[in-house]
Formats: C-alpha cells, sequence, structure tokens
C-alpha cells in the first residue's frame, strides 16, 4: 500500500518539497498579482491631468470633499456644493474676498446649481426632493423632483433632469406660471442638461453614454455617443462643454460651433461642473480629487 502511494507521488511529482514548491509559488503569484493591482489602482489615482495644446490649468480651491456643482450669483460669489446624502449635503458661499461660509445645510446630495432670477437654483439628486431656489438669504421649494441632478436656464424657463434608471424625465419649469412641463421621459440615468446662447437644448444619459439634441417634435438628434459616463453640460458662444463622471482617466470634452470634438483635460478623477468665467476661461469641479480646477486658453502668442 505504501508502494502505491509513493509511486503516485513519483508520476504526480507530490514529494513534500514538490508539493511545498508549488505552494510557495502560488502563494508567490497570489502576492504578485495584489502588488500589480495596487500599482494598477495607484498608477490610476496619481495619473496626472493633462491639458491640450493651447490650454493649461491650475488648482484654484483644494481640500473640498465630494465637491459636485459650481454657480456663481449676480454679486460674483461662488457657490460650491458637497454632495452628501441622507440631509447631510452643503452649499457654500465664497465671497470675493475669498472668505467661505454654509449658504444652505440639510440637503441630499445637492449636485446641481444655476444661477436663476437673481439667486441660485438647487438641485437635489438624494430622492424625491424639491429643486429649491435660495434668494435674499431664504430658500424656496420651486417644484418636486425625483432625484433631480442637472440644472440649466436660458433667463425665462429653469431645465431640469433626473438620474433614474429608465424612468428619468427631462424638465422645464416656468417661474411666472408655476407650471412644471415633462420634455422627455423614459430616460436613462439622465445627469447634464444645458441650453445653448441660441435655444439650444441639449441632455446626457449616463447610462446609454451619449448626448442628445431635445427638438420638440420628439426626434431628439445624437450627438455624440460612446462617451466614458458623460455628465454635466454647459453650453456657451465656444461650443457644447462635456465632463465624464468616470472615476478614472475622465475627460473635459468641448464639442465646438464647427463641429469638432476636441479634448481639453485628461486624466481626471469624476469630472462635474463647468462653470464659464470669460472667454477660454472656466472652473471644473473634479470630484475624484476633492478640488476645483481652473482651465484657461493660452495667449496665441504663448501656443
Amino acid at each position: 500500500m505504501q508502494a502505491d502511494v509513493d509511486d503516485r507521488r513519483r508520476i504526480n511529482n507530490d514529494t513534500p518539497s514538490a508539493l511545498w514548491s508549488r505552494r510557495a509559488q502560488g502563494l508567490w503569484l497570489a502576492a504578485l498579482g495584489v502588488v500589480l493591482l495596487g500599482g494598477f489602482l495607484a498608477w490610476q489615482h496619481f495619473y496626472p491631468v493633462t491639458a491640450a495644446d493651447g490650454w493649461t490649468y491650475r488648482v484654484y480651491l483644494d481640500g473640498i470633499p465630494q465637491v459636485s456643482a459650481l454657480a456663481k450669483d449676480r454679486d460674483g460669489a461662488l457657490y460650491i456644493s458637497k454632495e452628501l446624502g441622507n440631509e447631510r449635503g452643503l452649499l457654500f458661499r465664497r465671497a470675493a474676498s475669498g472668505s467661505l461660509s454654509q449658504a444652505v445645510v440639510g440637503l441630499s446630495k445637492p449636485d446641481g446649481l444655476v444661477a436663476f432670477h437673481d439667486g441660485i437654483a438647487i438641485a437635489q439628486e438624494g430622492g424625491d426632493l424639491p429643486v429649491l431656489w435660495l434668494h435674499d438669504g431664504q430658500t424656496e421649494a420651486l417644484f418636486q423632483g425625483r432625484s433631480v441632478e442637472g440644472l440649466a436656464s436660458d433667463g425665462r424657463y429653469l431645465y431640469a433632469i433626473e438620474d433614474r434608471p429608465g424612468d428619468g424625465r427631462l424638465l422645464r419649469f416656468d417661474p411666472l406660471t408655476r407650471v412644471l412641463t415633462v420634455l422627455r421621459s423614459g430616460l436613462s440615468e439622465g445627469e447634464g442638461v444645458a441650453v445653448c446662447p441660441d435655444g439650444r437644448l441639449f441632455y446626457t444619459e449616463k447610462g446609454k453614454r451619449w448626448v442628445k439634441r431635445w427638438q420638440a417634435d420628439g426626434a431628439d438628434v445624437l450627438v455624440l455617443e460612446q462617451l466614458n459616463a458623460p455628465g454635466f453640460l454647459m453650453c456657451n458662444e465656444e461650443g457644447l462643454w462635456i465632463t465624464e463622471d468616470a472615476t478614472h482617466r475622465a475627460r473635459l470634452l468641448l464639442l465646438d460651433r464647427t463641429g469638432s470634438l476636441q479634448t481639453i483635460l485628461r486624466g481626471l478623477r469624476s469630472g462635474q461642473t463647468v462653470l464659464p468665467l470669460a472667454p477660454g476661461r472656466l472652473l471644473l469641479a473634479e470630484q475624484g480629487r476633492g478640488r476645483i480646477l481652473e482651465v484657461e486658453r493660452l495667449p496665441a502668442a504663448s501656443r
């Protein structure tokens, strides 16, 4: 019997030393895998942001965990949202002097801000909650939404989009009549909405990885597809700006007036709101690194 066992060990190379060697090899490979995975994740985390030729960026504000939405009021104060749920979300006001104060507390995932009628409209993605209007130091409920994320305004209407898995809506609110109109329904993870100076309306569906232009007849036009978690949208005279809300290697994109898609920044971690300051100059909230970047086009002479 012992001879049979020894024969099988010899055939399968199952001597004690061979078994220990294979076990040690397996442990070494497992350890190597952990090291490589950790190295890859660290590389992903610290991979630097790079700007396209003709553009530059700098850190405008740092140390803001869960930074998400940005907006400016008529006095030039900057509003910054901290996207926490369960009524732990905050809205900060940064005065022109640089001082920072809490403007609104008790929010649930404030993920959308926009200047609106001499105040600031605030979206809450954390459930069936109202879109709020901050003005004269007070907040007022405008309308009830369901996981509202992006906001935009053309000066008259307020546009909103809901981040829901398949039953999100694109909404238009008229503050004069208090009428809420559903412009589109059945959206998959709607995140961004933008209205251009010429009146064109765009929206993103993160779940579909695309950007569409809304059409009144219902035949919305596919503008961009196969994006990496498209999130926020902003439209100005330069074109349509898109941020990607991906954890790693996200981009800041510009679909310019000629229809050319430009990658302005690479290597972002969860890009959020884009806020224009001046032609060729804007702020970008980078949630994955808890900071706000200032992005600027270089003068022609220095390119």
